[in-house]
């Protein structure tokens, strides 16, 4: 009855759409404007995390190498690299690369944005992904050294999670960042827009538009409204799936993508009651996630089953998988000492906090949620917050269980299952965030890190999967089909299985 009610309202506050009218100006001509759901937390790419900081990274900054949609490495800053042992590698840097400001990049600024990253002082969350480095030189203005403890294969991808900055950077990134992007910053109106320029003296070519605006609008009815007055050109993956239909059928352009979006419930591992293994596969037998993917994402998700993607080499299919068994979780309830105090009755075995960001999505997601716990006798009280202030809490360690979303890009190399469940990897240091403490895994996940050949990180990383999925510090909820709705004027939109705004350089009106 909870999920009738969330998308009866849902399908009710459509129709408002029709009923305003249009008062705004529409973008100036030549600039892109995308809406997207919150604000960016930090535009300095070596401590901004979130989805939001990272897509306006990708359009300020560059990698020393990237990813193609296969998942492949491909040169960035760097034109071409090389290594012997697994242990050293050399890259050579392109010498045709200003920066913003107009001064030329050279490995100096690499070798700063490095070891300013590894750094304990500077607490970068991305400190954690290069534990191995032992040293990074300059060898010659536009060649780069990197020397690591002991051999690994995950190194030149690991690669991809940090842009460079210029050298002596200080914390003013954070507001005017300077990077070598298609796009330079222009200014930041705080909640409401990110306004960035076409740089035109951008190494890989001037982009197709004059600008993008990353317009800040919280609300998925008003994200809508934003494109339905031509007051926005695009909204890419931050759209319910039922406002996206409506808009289609409306004449926008629906773009479908294959995506490695993955959305989950984050357990707080110290908790004393989400601590028992067996609570927490309880809460996931009790979870209706095919429900979910088929009615509130209208068939645009699938089940997911590992933070790694079915695309990703690295996907280890042969996991442990929760069906939809309530009665199988009323068991593990049982068992685990939190028995049904009146049986069938409204009194609950337990009460839990589950916290989500404001949209509209995740409250229906999150009422699903709670219906589906309420079945097997677990109270669940809903917290909704603005996403700045849920990262916030769910960085501090501060909740019992939440949802979030790791964009594509990030489980673009299987370390990423290192950076998230090894126990040495809590905030700040990486993003143990539920602080999950397994000797086994640990020792899986060290194994897997120093293996080099793509063989021998594929069984070990599947057995990483293995584990991670039997303790169950996640609930893997879906991977998510990229989205991409656009003003029937939009040219140019192709999304990347990690959905990344790099493309938006190729987009014209």
């Amino acid at each position: 009855m909870t999920r009738k009610r969330g998308r009866g309202h849902f399908l009710s506050s459509i129709l408002i759409l029709t009923l305003i009218s249009c008062t705004q100006a529409p973008p100036e001509p030549g600039v892109i404007t995308v809406a997207v759901y919150t604000a960016p937390n930090n535009l300095d790419p070596r401590y901004g995390t979130d989805s939001v900081s990272s897509r306006a990274h990708q359009l300020i900054f560059n990698n020393l190498v990237n990813l193609d949609d296969k998942m492949l490495v491909t040169p960035g800053l760097a034109s071409s690299w090389e290594t012997s042992d697994y242990r050293t590698y050399r890259f050579n840097l392109r010498q045709d690369v200003r920066f913003h400001d107009g001064h030329e990049l050279t490995a100096k600024d690499v070798v700063y944005t490095y070891k300013n990253i590894l750094d304990p002082k500077s607490a970068s969350p991305w400190r954690g992904a290069f534990q191995l480095v032992e040293s990074v030189t300059a060898i010659d203005p536009y060649t780069v050294e990197f020397v690591l403890k002991e051999p690994t294969g995950s190194f030149l991808v690991n690669l991809v999670a940090v842009r460079i900055v210029p050298d002596g950077a200080g914390r003013e990134l954070r507001e005017h960042p300077v990077g070598t992007g298609p796009y330079q910053f222009v200014r930041y109106l705080v909640d409401d827009r990110l306004e960035l320029k076409a740089f035109p003296g951008y190494f890989d070519g001037l982009p197709r538009n004059r600008g993008v605006v990353l317009k800040i609008v919280p609300d998925d009815i008003m994200r809508a409204l934003e494109l339905r007055k031509h007051t926005a050109d695009l909204v890419v993956n931050d759209m319910a799936p039922d406002m996206a239909y409506q808009l289609q059928k409306e004449g926008m352009q629906l773009h479908r993508f294959p995506g490695s979006n993955y959305q989950y419930l984050g357990f707080n591992m110290r908790d004393p009651i989400l601590q028992d293994v067996r609570v927490r596969h309880a809460i996931g037998y009790a979870i209706d996630r095919h429900s979910i993917v088929e009615y509130l994402r209208r068939g645009l998700a699938t089940p997911a089953i590992s933070l790694i993607p079915p695309a990703s080499w690295a996907f280890e299919p042969n996991l442990f998988d929760f069906t939809y068994d309530p009665d199988q979780a009323k068991r593990l309830l049982d068992e685990s000492g939190h028995r049904d105090p009146d049986g069938d009755g409204r009194a609950p075995r337990f009460t839990l906090s589950l916290k989500v960001s404001n949209t509209e999505f995740n409250r229906l997601q999150s009422s699903v949620i709670q219906q589906n716990l309420r079945d097997v006798g677990i109270d669940l009280d809903l917290r909704t917050y603005e996403f700045a202030t849920l990262y916030a809490d769910i960085l501090k360690g501060n909740f019992q269980m939440y949802t979030l979303q790791w964009a594509g890009g990030a489980a673009a190399d299987p370390d990423i299952l290192r950076r998230v469940f090894h126990s040495q990897q809590v905030p700040p240091a990486g993003f143990n965030r539920g602080h999950l403490k397994d000797e086994l895994l640990d020792r899986l996940l060290d194994e897997a890190t120093l293996a080099t050949t793509v063989e021998q990180r594929r069984a070990l990383y599947g057995r990483v999967q293995q584990r991670v999925a039997e303790l169950a510090p996640y609930i893997s909820l879906w991977y998510e089909t990229n989205i991409a709705i656009a003003d029937p004027q939009i040219r140019g939109v192709h999304l990347s299985p990690q959905s990344d705004f790099s493309f938006l350089r190729n987009v014209s009106r």
